[in-house]
C-alpha cells in the first residue's frame, strides 16, 4: 500500500527539514521583497545577487507576488525563489503552482500548517510563543520564523527556546539590521535571519540597484568577520 504523499511524490518532513537546511545555509541572509513594479522584479534580484544574496523571499502583500516568483524561475533559474507572507492554504497552493522552492509565514494555523505537511514544498512557519512551537512540533515541523523577533524577545526570547526545543532552529525576522544581526547569527540555534534593510525604497524608486548590491555585501561581511 502506498500513502497519498508517496503517491504525489511529497518529501517526508525530515527531507524538508533538509531542505531548509540547505538555503539557510545558502542564504545566511534573507531578502524579504515585496515587489510594487514590475519593472524592478530583474534588476532588483540581480543588484541582490551581486552583493551575495541568491536565496530571496518574495512576499505575497503585493498583487505582483506570484508573477515575480515565476518570472525569476524562468529568467534566473540560479537563484533559490520562496514565497512569503503566505497565510493559508490556497496561497500556499497558488505559490507552489508559481514555481516556488519553499513558503515563509508570518505565523501559523492548523490548516495551514497541515497544508505545508500536504505540500511538496517545504515550509517555514512563523511563530511568536512556545505554544505556537508546539503546535508545528506535533505535525513534524522543527524549523521555524521567530517573527516578529524582536517584539517578541530577540535573542533573549531564542535562547530561551533552545532549552525546551533542543532540536529546533530558527530565521528571525523583523527588526533585525546590520546593528544586531551578528548578535542574532551568534545564537546557536539560529539558522539565518530575515530582513528588509538593505531594500531601502527610496533606492528601489531611483533604480538605486548599486546600493542595494553595496548594503548586501556589506551585511554578509559582518559575518564573516
Amino acid at each position: 500500500m502506498t500513502s497519498k504523499e508517496d503517491e504525489m511524490n511529497i518529501p517526508s518532513m525530515t527531507d524538508k527539514i533538509d531542505l531548509i537546511d540547505a538555503f539557510c545555509a545558502q542564504a545566511r541572509i534573507l531578502p524579504v521583497i515585496t515587489i510594487e513594479r514590475e519593472a524592478d522584479i530583474l534588476p532588483l534580484a540581480d543588484a541582490l545577487a551581486a552583493g551575495g544574496l541568491t536565496v530571496l523571499e518574495i512576499t505575497l502583500r503585493s498583487d505582483l507576488g506570484l508573477h515575480a516568483i515565476g518570472l525569476l524561475r524562468e529568467e534566473r533559474p540560479h537563484l533559490c525563489v520562496g514565497a512569503g507572507t503566505v497565510l493559508d492554504r490556497t496561497m500556499l497552493a497558488a505559490a507552489e503552482a508559481a514555481g516556488a522552492q519553499f513558503i515563509v509565514s508570518p505565523g501559523c494555523t492548523a490548516e495551514l500548517l497541515q497544508a505545508g505537511v500536504e505540500s511538496t514544498l517545504p515550509l517555514l512557519p512563523g511563530i511568536s510563543s512556545a505554544s505556537d512551537i508546539m503546535l508545528g512540533y506535533a505535525l513534524g515541523y522543527r524549523r521555524f520564523k521567530l517573527f516578529p523577533a524582536e517584539v517578541c524577545g530577540g535573542t533573549a526570547a531564542l535562547k530561551a527556546l533552545g532549552g525546551p526545543f533542543n532540536s529546533v532552529r530558527f530565521c528571525p525576522t523583523g527588526g533585525v539590521n546590520p546593528d544586531n544581526l551578528r548578535r542574532y547569527m551568534d545564537v546557536p540555534n539560529v539558522l539565518c535571519v530575515g530582513g528588509s534593510w538593505m531594500l531601502d525604497s527610496a533606492w528601489i524608486a531611483s533604480g538605486d540597484w548599486e546600493q542595494i548590491t553595496r548594503s548586501s555585501g556589506e551585511a554578509l561581511a559582518l559575518l564573516d568577520d
